[in-house]
């Protein structure tokens, strides 16, 4: 496949990873921000390819991981409601709260059904107007032009039994909120590309300057990544702080500005609680005034929850890179994606689920 297969061929891995051993005279440590590329460290096995010096570490890559327990309850609890029908993606059905998961209110007679995507939860909301139809609006920056252009239809068609439950994250405060902490020894970062596609990477280069960190803008195939942390490495050498894209091929400094239009349309920035982390202010969409009757926390006062974690789980110390998932004393033992404790171990873009299911 065009622009994909030529990036996962082994010849050209094997020559970056020789131009990366060539480029590295200390020891850094490089964040990858997505969970995509988690995945694809772990399932292709780049980290042997890596020379001793350079150790990547796993952050908040994940939309799903990141959903504070008392969204995930009020989710919950409007799915076991009569005549509401909550919608998701499939990798929120089985995200724990504090109590139970999607999934399990589902099986005790809730009605909670999987979507692909949130103009299938309008659609249904329009098939079935006797019944209230919340769509539970999770992601980065990537999902919420969808998110935002549903909300924007449904205020045009008069749809008025559709709502959506908002949590919805931003990036780059995300990762300020990492740099700021006292015990983070992240040295360079691997940026999201597919956020980054969006929303371009403008907001990062304040963020490179302030904490004098190496950005790249990196995509998802073992040769993306590779040369990716070449770039990166190459301005740690050089003592350089500056934001790189290496995935030009769909990123542009400025993302995608049809895109950005609805988004800010729709939405505006909110603080944001993430889960394990903590509030991050600014780090979060809210529905703007104007479209307050598509609030699902607003139309149907849902309770405040409890935000609470399995003792055992680790989460928030693998979500900032402080912690390696294998590292977690429930890893592979009480936690198990038969038997999550926290949402990295349920995402198919989780730390946790990447280390079950490929190894170290």
């Amino acid at each position: 496949m065009k622009h994909l297969d030529e990036y996962r061929e082994a010849a050209l891995a094997r020559a970056l990873a020789a131009e990366l051993k060539a480029a590295v005279r200390g020891r850094w440590t490089i964040m990858e921000v997505c969970g995509g590329q988690t995945h694809t460290i772990l399932k292709t096995g780049l980290t042997a390819l890596l020379p001793d010096g350079i150790e990547l570490v796993h952050g908040p890559g994940c939309p799903v991981c990141v959903t504070p327990v008392p969204l995930i309850d009020a989710a919950v609890e409007l799915s076991l409601r009569p005549g509401i029908t909550v919608t998701s993606f499939g990798d929120m059905m089985r995200v724990p709260g504090s109590r139970r998961s999607l999934l399990e209110a589902r099986a005790e007679g809730g009605d909670a059904r999987v979507v692909y995507s949130p103009l299938d939860a309008l659609k249904l909301a329009r098939q079935q107007p006797d019944r209230e139809v919340v769509f539970f609006a999770v992601g980065f920056e990537t999902t919420a032009p969808a998110n935002a252009m549903a909300v924007w239809q449904a205020a045009r068609l008069g749809v008025r039994n559709f709502s959506i439950l908002v949590a919805h994250v931003l990036v780059p405060p995300a990762i300020r909120a990492i740099f700021a902490g006292a015990a983070c020894s992240v040295q360079a970062l691997l940026a999201p590309g597919h956020v980054c596609t969006v929303a371009g990477y403008e907001e990062y280069e304040p963020i490179a300057r302030e904490f004098k960190i190496p950005i790249v803008v990196t995509g998802f195939e073992p040769a993306d990544l590779l040369e990716g942390t070449l770039m990166a490495v190459r301005q740690l050498e050089a003592g350089r702080a500056e934001v790189e894209n290496q995935y030009a091929r769909a990123v542009r400094r400025e993302g995608n500005p049809a895109a950005r239009r609805v988004m800010d349309d729709v939405f505006e920035v909110c603080d944001r609680e993430w889960r394990g982390v903590g509030v991050i202010p600014g780090s979060g969409l809210c529905l703007r005034r104007e479209y307050h009757d598509f609030d699902a926390k607003k139309r149907f006062k849902t309770a405040s929850g409890e935000q609470n974690s399995a003792v055992l789980c680790h989460a928030g110390d693998i979500l900032q890179g402080r912690l390696r998932p294998p590292a977690c004393p429930a890893f592979g033992r009480e936690c198990t994606p038969a038997h999550p404790l926290g949402a990295p171990m349920v995402s198919s873009e989780g730390a946790c689920a990447a280390y079950y299911q490929y190894g170290q």
